[in-house]
């Protein structure tokens, strides 16, 4: 195994470091981290693989086995594994990250919610994820993407932290290779072609770069370059759980049995349409000639057989239901209770309480909050490297009965600060990155109120004055 020790000792030989990044592109497609990606992918892409790449078998007279090309043979792949997915990102990230401390959240740009959303959800889908700080942005770096760059991480022996790694990506197998080596003091950019060895493409640089002097020595070209790196490495790991697999492990059984069964389900139901005929005192007639009589049957819907007393009987053959159907259920509910994901469906009918709601949210907010840590691992490394200081926290997207946590918090109201109502009742609505604007202009609007207030009593005051004046002459 390729260590980031090993890259160290190779020195600065750019031919020993191009050959070392394609030994490093090769292991890590060899990886159990790469196939697992690959195979949890698979799965949130809704490609499952047990049952897209079944297929049916019948066994001839002579015993060989070969494809089934005649009977039904649907392929229906659940999505469970997307929806479950999509459920505990969306439900930690889905109103973004929020700070406490004012111009924290602008210094990690505009789309960082994003692509921090995309971070994570790789997390989950392999089990291991990185994204890496770009001078103002953040960028997902999957160790797997089946329509992108990979990134293969470095580990080191001491520590088992990824200080380097290699970003690769190839159109086709006849297409050349492409890879970046990111290293903590700069990253270098390879190539290798169809039939020739590897060579650099750019050499190493800093992350962060620019030029130096005034306009004129711009334009002049006389302006000075310079570079300068990151505190920390700005390649950061994100964990999908504590256990640091893909959420794939554990559910994949399940996934591929209600695949499986729901498609025998659909072939026996499409199957038990047709009517089966059987030919009594026929014993003379050929597989051809049964084959014959069923076209016939087909076409013209009847059939007269005459045939030293021969007589023919339509069967019809109704599947099985009821199993299969009570099968299906359960895998379903053993799905949701393994992920511990919320089956909303069973929640959104009705005037349901929000005690019920949070009841039924319980097992996913558990959960969520095992993946917030791994979150928040991953945000401080961020923010470390890109200067970052603050407090990162998370709104949680679910269904509620807003009207009443809204009402809830009116009527403790007397007891709390006009701020932290205002605050909890637009983190409820889902705007609670808007609380410091809406508070600001709140206090412009009773500065302006009191003001007006005060005009008001000095014109009543003075013509209380004058109205005294007139009285005493």
């Amino acid at each position: 195994m390729l260590t980031y020790q090993d890259l160290q000792a190779l020195g600065n030989d750019d031919a020993k470091r191009v050959d070392f990044c394609r030994q490093v592109i090769e292991q890590h497609k060899q990886s159990e981290l790469y196939e697992i990606a690959k195979l949890g992918d698979e799965y949130d892409r809704k490609q499952n693989r047990a049952i897209t790449q079944f297929i049916r078998f019948i066994y001839r007279v002579d015993g060989a086995k070969v494809p089934d090309t005649f009977s039904s043979n649907y392929r229906l792949a659940s999505g469970f594994f997307n929806r479950f997915l999509t459920q505990e990102v969306q439900t930690l990230l889905a109103n973004g990250v929020t700070f406490k401390e004012q111009g924290a959240k602008e210094k990690l740009g505009e789309k960082f919610d994003n692509k921090l959303t995309i971070v994570a959800r790789y997390a989950l889908s392999a089990g291991l994820s990185f994204g890496f700080w770009d001078n103002d942005r953040l960028t997902p770096f999957p160790v797997y993407d089946k329509n992108g760059a990979c990134y293969a991480p470095l580990v080191d022996e001491d520590t088992g932290s990824f200080p380097a790694g290699v970003r690769f990506w190839q159109l086709d197998t006849n297409k050349p290779l492409f890879g970046t080596l990111y290293e903590p003091d700069g990253y270098t950019q390879m190539v290798w072609r169809p039939g020739e060895n590897g060579a650099i493409l750019k050499q190493k640089q800093a992350y962060k770069t620019g030029t130096i002097g005034s306009p004129a020595e711009r334009a002049a070209g006389a302006a000075q370059e310079y570079g300068e790196n990151y505190v920390g490495f700005p390649v950061v790991p994100m964990w999908g759980n504590q256990q640091h697999q893909s959420e794939i492990i554990g559910l994949l059984g399940n996934i591929d049995c209600y695949d499986l069964i729901k498609s025998g389900f659909a072939n026996s139901v499409d199957e038990a349409s047709y009517i089966y005929w059987t030919i009594n005192n026929a014993g003379g007639m050929t597989d051809k000639d049964l084959i014959e009589f069923i076209e016939h049957m087909k076409t013209v819907k009847a059939a007269v057989v005459n045939d030293g007393g021969a007589s023919a009987a339509a069967t019809s053959v109704e599947a099985p239901y009821n199993s299969r159907e009570a099968l299906l259920n359960r895998l379903e509910d053993d799905l949701y209770r393994d992920f511990m994901a919320t089956k909303t469906e069973d929640i959104a009918a009705g005037n349901v309480t929000a005690t019920q709601i949070d009841a039924a949210y319980d097992p996913l907010n558990s959960k969520v909050d095992q993946f917030e840590y791994c979150v928040l691992d991953f945000l401080h490394g961020i923010m470390e490297v890109a200067g970052v200081q603050g407090t990162p926290t998370f709104t949680r997207s679910q269904v509620s009965n807003k009207t009443e946590q809204i009402n809830n918090v009116i009527a403790s109201a007397q007891y709390l600060g006009n701020d932290y109502v205002t605050r909890k009742i637009l983190e409820i609505l889902g705007d609670g990155d808007q609380a410091d604007k809406i508070l600001k202009e709140m206090d412009a609007e009773n500065a302006n109120r009191l003001k007006e207030a005060e005009a008001r009593l000095k014109e009543l005051e003075e013509a209380r004055k004058a109205a005294e004046g007139e009285a005493a002459e």
